[in-house]
């Protein structure tokens, strides 16, 4: 990896030195230093569950985890031209329903013992090296609730930390930020150091790993992970991350999850900055499926407003087609859905696209 490298400077996110959407403003609100990014988790993933893994068929032949990564790679030029800079994927994917309680699925990056398995890191080998080539971010999540199920033990969550550190420096990862897990303040973790009152041990243990391996400016990985809503029990992870990742999906109006509520952007980016523990990272959002782009108001442009990136989370819903959602197995990776086309329509008119 040689291309791009990703840095931190005060509260903006820097590619190559300089930060993302240099000299950019969109109705007198500053975009530069922003990361807008998409929910990609299932990206690299694949299903050892063999009761399961049939369900993700394709139209025309069974579900195969290196197509899916491959149409995923050919995907990216397209994304990068509409103003795209991340993509979020998880080493334990992601619902391909979207939300389930159930998640009988073999979806997971890590053997038992943390080890993690060389199938995966090579699929995300091939993803590192097209997003590099493009001057995109790869943000990269380790553990997804559900999936912690796999791991047998503490030990082992702290050697696939340690493995996947190992791993991304050994690779020169320079265009990569690190989250430890997908929303850790939910209680759908079976490792309690995954949680938010421990996890900012995964985070420093994640930060000691990569001290002085890797050519970038803080010379080591960037670390964080994401939080359902920002609480007092989230200082700590406030405070040992490197970038603050809050996510809009649970952020719902009166009438339920489908409902947006701009406002409750604006309250969850005050209150992270009034946290005693923050000390001016960037911020941004790397889940939230309320759209209304068409709207006068929405979760993006509230999260543009308190100068906070924002993640585009997309899954099929019932009786949605296989071009819609970007989180459901078997994935169509292309812009082909009335929803993808309004985020990339408005990401582009907001960004200027790929200029």
């Amino acid at each position: 990896m040689s291309d791009t490298t990703v840095s931190i400077q005060g509260d903006q996110i820097l590619i190559n030195g300089r930060p993302t959407y240099e000299g950019r403003h969109w109705k007198d609100q500053k975009i530069q230093g922003l990361l807008f990014n998409s929910r990609m988790a299932n990206a690299i993933a694949d299903d050892e569950n063999p009761s399961t893994r049939g369900v993700w068929a394709y139209r025309d032949g069974p579900w195969d985890a290196n197509r899916n990564t491959r149409e995923f790679c050919e995907a990216l030029p397209e994304y990068r031209a509409h103003g795209l800079l991340g993509v979020c994927l998880n080493l334990q994917g992601g619902s391909p329903h979207g939300y389930s309680q159930i998640q009988p699925w073999t979806i997971s990056a890590f053997e038992a013992d943390g080890t993690l398995k060389a199938a995966w890191a090579e699929r995300l080998r091939r993803v590192l090296e097209v997003t590099d080539r493009l001057g995109m971010v790869v943000v990269l999540g380790l553990f997804y609730g559900p999936a912690t199920r796999h791991l047998a033990d503490e030990q082992a969550v702290r050697r696939a930390v340690d493995q996947s550190v190992d791993w991304l420096v050994t690779q020169g990862a320079r265009n990569m930020l690190l989250e430890i897990g997908n929303e850790i303040d939910h209680t759908v973790y079976h490792h309690r150091i995954i949680e938010a009152p421990r996890c900012h041990e995964l985070i420093e243990q994640a930060q000691r790993r990569s001290e002085g391996r890797l050519d970038t400016p803080a010379g080591r990985l960037l670390v964080g992970a994401s939080l359902l809503k920002p609480r007092t029990d989230a200082h700590n992870i406030i405070g040992a991350s490197d970038f603050l990742l809050p996510h809009g999906n649970h952020v719902n109006g009166l009438a339920g999850r489908e409902q947006s509520n701009p406002d409750g952007i604006r309250l969850q980016l005050l209150r992270l900055r009034n946290s005693p523990a923050y000390r001016g990272q960037p911020i941004f959002y790397n889940e939230d499926d309320h759209f209304d782009f068409e709207h006068e108001d929405n979760h993006l442009l509230a999260a543009v407003e308190g100068y906070a990136g924002w993640g585009y989370f997309d899954y099929r819903r019932s009786r949605e087609k296989l071009e819609d959602g970007f989180q459901s197995l078997p994935v169509d990776w292309r812009i082909g859905s009335a929803r993808k086309k309004a985020f990339f329509g408005k990401l582009k008119e907001i960004t200027g696209g790929a200029a």
